[in-house]
C-alpha cells in the first residue's frame, strides 16, 4: 500500500528520489569528513612551519599563527645546518632514476616471464616470488658489503643501483601482461615488428595506466627511504631529504618550526607527481588501459 501524506498517497518515485537525496547528502558528509581528516596533517605542517617555536609548544592553540613567518622557509635554504637544497636534489635524482630503472627492468622481466617460451620460466617465477619472503634485514648487510667494496659509500650510485630491481614489480608486471590480448601482439608481428618492437610499440603504449600507477608507488617509496640512505650517505653532500630531516630532529637544539617547514617542503615533489599522474593512476586501477 503506498504511503500517505495528509491522506494523499505519496508516489513511489517521489519517495525514491527523496531517499536518493538523503543518501547523496550522507555520502557528501562522509566524504567531506574524510577529506578534512586527510588534509589535517598538511594543515599542521603548514601552520607549524610558518609559526614561531614558542607558538608550537604553547599550551594555547590558535588556528593560525599571529604572524606568518615565511623567513622559516628561507632560513632552511640559507642556513648552514643542513644542506636542504642539495638533499632535495639528491632525493629527486635517486627517486627518478630508481623509478625509471624499476619500470624498465621489471617490465622487461615480467613480459619475458609472461610471453617468451622458456622451459625454466616457472622455476624463475618461483625464485622471484620466493625472494619476496626474504626479510630486508637479511640482505641489508650483504648489500652494504658489496656497495662498500665497490667504493660507492657517500655516492649516489650506492643509493640508486641496489634499488633498481624489485621482485614485487616483476610479479605484478608478469600477472598484468598475462591478461594482455595476444591478438594485438600478433598483429604487430604480422606488421613486421620484432618481439622488442612489439613490446615498445604495442604493449607499452596500451599499458600506460599500469606503468603510471607503479611509477607513483615506486617514486613515493624511493623518496621516503631512510635507513639505507642513512647508512650509505655518510657525507652530507650525498644526504637525501629524509636524512636531512632526521639531522634537524636529532640536533642538540632542535628547531621544531624549521623541522615542520622542511617536512612541508619535502612532500611537495610527491604531491606534484601524484597530481600529474593521478588520472593515469585511476585508469591503471579501473581498466586495462586498452582502447577498443
Amino acid at each position: 500500500m503506498p504511503a500517505r501524506r495528509n491522506g494523499t498517497p505519496v508516489p513511489v518515485g517521489h519517495r525514491r528520489s527523496r531517499a536518493g537525496r538523503i543518501g547523496a547528502l550522507a555520502r557528501a558528509v562522509c566524504l567531506s569528513a574524510a577529506a578534512l581528516l586527510f588534509l589535517l596533517p598538511f594543515y599542521l605542517l603548514l601552520r607549524n612551519g610558518l609559526a614561531d617555536r614558542a607558538e608550537i609548544t604553547s599550551p594555547g592553540w590558535t588556528l593560525l599563527p599571529d604572524t606568518l613567518r615565511w623567513e622559516n622557509v628561507t632560513e632552511l635554504f640559507s642556513g648552514t645546518e643542513i644542506p636542504l637544497a642539495r638533499s632535495l636534489l639528491n632525493s629527486t635524482v635517486v627517486a627518478v632514476l630508481q623509478t625509471a630503472g624499476q619500470l624498465l627492468l621489471c617490465s622487461l622481466a615480467g613480459y619475458g616471464l609472461a610471453r617468451i617460451p622458456y622451459r625454466h620460466a616457472t622455476k624463475v617465477l618461483y625464485a622471484v616470488v620466493a625472494s619476496l619472503l626474504v626479510p630486508t634485514a637479511v640482505t641489508f648487510v650483504p648489500s652494504f658489503v658489496v656497495v662498500s667494496s665497490l667504493g660507492w659509500l657517500s655516492d649516489l650510485r650506492g643509493l640508486i643501483v641496489p634499488g633498481l630491481f624489485s621482485a614485487l614489480n616483476v610479479f605484478l608486471f608478469r600477472q598484468y601482461f598475462l591478461d594482455f590480448p595476444v591478438e594485438l601482439e600478433e598483429a604487430g608481428r604480422l606488421d613486421g615488428l620484432s618481439r622488442w618492437g612489439v613490446f615498445w610499440r604495442v604493449v607499452v603504449p596500451n599499458t600506460r595506466g599500469f606503468f603510471a600507477a607503479l611509477a607513483v608507488i615506486n617514486f613515493i617509496g624511493s623518496w621516503n627511504q631512510f635507513l639505507w640512505p642513512l647508512i650509505i650517505a655518510q657525507d652530507s653532500s650525498s644526504w637525501t631529504v629524509q636524512v636531512a630531516l632526521s639531522s634537524l630532529l636529532t640536533a642538540q637544539n632542535p628547531k621544531i618550526n624549521l623541522l615542520f617547514a622542511a617536512a612541508a617542503v619535502s612532500i611537495l615533489p610527491i604531491v606534484l607527481v601524484f597530481v600529474v599522474l593521478q588520472r593515469y593512476l585511476v585508469r591503471g586501477v579501473a581498466e586495462t588501459g586498452l582502447k577498443g
